[in-house]
């Protein structure tokens, strides 16, 4: 055991600061998140001699830096030490930091190629008339949440400083070698367009981002250009990792489990569950997304979408939409557009 790491306990929360040893050579550093509900992303150090890749960054604030710092102390490194950084994804949690210390130290950083379309709008380097939420919160009929959103003034981050272009984009299967290991990069768009889980076959390892996660199910096509069938995407990953080798489970949120096959049959299962309940919601006369998602609980404690706050309420409206979707991809309901909205009804 190096100085300074704890082993993993499963009976400890995830989110203590630390560094634990979760197989050889690879190391979890949970970091904070700022308010977020999630309290924090796994980061994971994968070292083989010499080298050191990280899995994942954190979100670029001072706390989340800190955490890394003195998680790659407990390992006797420090942050100049890292080579490269391999990102599941572009969202602020786990790309940021990436970029804001590769200006520091100069490490490189890689991306799933899926990723550009969004990442291009974000830098600013494509601009749209509206954003993807907007339009797909318009397209669910949901004109009175989008009022509300405007009200409020949110707008997505664009803060130049923690923005910015990989060095390398990644496709499916690339590999990428961590001294004598070798990690290969699997397409599981879902989540996001791009998003990748990283496999050490030999290991058994599967470093999975958000696509799977062992407590919670991600959010679907929440991106600044999102898939047409982001829920029909994420299903179709999800197949993917069940059609490989079983793995043990080291997630982006949540603890490290022993079995990749046993979270993803569970969520496979949902999401089966979740469309036979929307379709019956359109069976009772559901004839929107927003309509179908405010006859539902959400989040373990069963809220009613009033319940929710706007951010999360969002997120219910647009997975409901790609349920509805889906539904029409498989022939069980139709879809029409009246005034802008998408109205489904039974097939």
């Amino acid at each position: 055991m190096v100085l300074g790491v704890d082993a993993e306990d499963p009976a400890r929360d995830w989110t203590t600061p630390g560094v634990y040893s979760v197989a050889p050579g690879v190391y979890r550093i949970p970091l904070p998140l700022p308010s977020d509900a999630l309290r924090a992303v796994n980061v994971y150090a994968f070292v083989d001699g010499d080298d050191l890749v990280l899995i994942d960054s954190g979100w670029a604030i001072d706390a989340a830096r800190d955490a890394l710092v003195a998680g790659l102390a407990g390992i006797d490194r420090a942050l100049g030490d890292v080579r490269r950084f391999l990102v599941t994804h572009m969202h602020q949690d786990h790309y940021t930091q990436a970029v804001v210390l590769r200006r520091e130290f100069g490490m490189e950083v890689a991306l799933g190629k899926g990723e550009q379309p969004s990442l291009d709008i974000v830098c600013g380097s494509t601009e749209l008339p509206e954003s993807a939420s907007t339009g797909r919160l318009r397209a669910a009929g949901a004109l009175d949440l989008i009022a509300r959103l405007i009200a409020s003034g949110r707008r997505p981050s664009r803060d130049p400083r923690l923005w910015g272009q990989p060095d390398e984009w990644l496709a499916d299967r690339a590999t990428a070698a961590v001294g004598d290991r070798e990690l290969t990069a699997v397409a599981t768009p879902g989540h996001t367009r791009g998003h990748l889980v990283f496999v050490e076959q030999a290991a058994g390892l599967l470093f999975a981002g958000d696509h799977v996660l062992p407590h919670i199910t991600p959010s679907i096509g929440f991106e600044a250009a999102p898939a047409d069938f982001p829920l029909r995407d994420y299903l179709d990953s999800l197949q993917l990792i069940r059609s490989m080798p079983d793995a043990r489970l080291l997630p982006a949120h949540g603890p490290v489990t022993t079995s990749a096959h046993e979270r993803v049959d569970e969520l496979l299962d949902h999401h089966d569950r979740r469309l036979g309940q929307i379709e019956a919601l359109v069976t009772r006369g559901a004839a929107t997304a927003y309509e179908a998602a405010s006859m539902m609980t959400w989040t373990r404690r069963q809220r009613s979408l009033s319940e929710l706050d706007m951010f999360n309420e969002m997120l219910a409206v647009l997975e409901t939409m790609s349920h509805l979707d889906v539904l029409v991809l498989q022939g069980r309901l139709r879809r029409t557009e009246i005034d802008g909205s998408q109205h489904y009804q039974v097939a």
